[in-house]
């Protein structure tokens, strides 16, 4: 059996979804995935007004996520 794990307040993950990715809790929306639509130039507003069942609130989240992952010594640029 799969052990979900939570990583911040509305970030979790789980080896029997996305691969373990670390996704919106309660969705499929994978961190990356959220990141790439902001990359692209969407806003928040955009994001939930197109995905509709992605909770906003969990956007903050994601970015703090990708942050501490950039500033890690392991992670190569």
């Amino acid at each position: 059996m799969a052990c979900a794990a939570t990583l911040d307040g509305f970030l979790v993950t789980n080896p029997e979804r996305l691969g373990g990715k670390a996704t919106s809790r309660g969705t499929r929306f994978s961190v990356s995935f959220v990141l790439s639509c902001l990359a692209e130039g969407m806003s928040y507003e955009d994001i939930v007004r197109e995905y509709s069942e992605f909770p906003r609130e969990s956007i903050p989240d994601v970015l703090r996520f990708a942050a501490e992952l950039t500033d890690r010594r392991d992670v190569a640029a």
